[in-house]
């Protein structure tokens, strides 16, 4: 996989399902996952992500950072569930720190446990 974000497919409607390799930066924000979240959003409202950071992941540009910032302020009430999956500490750590803040249902998920994630987010 290229870096950047991938969507991944063989998920229910209401989901969606990304996964960020190598270094991600703005475009990666701007072309793919911005564009995706917001068909999703204006077909059905609501919608449940499954975020995977995998093993190839390098890291975030500043673009892609502030990028991603931007996203969860904006669509800070449109997910209902959210699925990290990620063995990247610091990753984790964020979401531990901001998600008294998001509306939705979310769960931390390691790598090893990427099954029990996606089965989480399609139920």
């Amino acid at each position: 996989m290229s870096d950047g974000f991938k969507i991944l497919d063989g998920f229910p409607d209401t989901v969606l399902a990304v996964e960020a390799a190598g270094k991600v930066d703005a475009q990666a924000y701007e072309t793919v996952l911005i564009p995706a979240i917001e068909d999703k959003l204006s077909a059905l409202g609501k919608i449940k992500l499954l975020y995977i950071i995998g093993e190839s992941f390098e890291g975030f540009t500043l673009g892609a950072a502030w990028d991603d910032t931007k996203v969860g302020l904006t669509h800070l009430g449109d997910f209902s569930k959210i699925a990290l999956v990620s063995d990247v500490e610091w990753i984790r750590l964020g979401m531990r720190a901001f998600a008294p803040m998001i509306p939705g249902e979310i769960r931390l998920f390691s790598l090893a446990e990427r099954q029990q994630a996606e089965d989480w987010i399609s139920a």
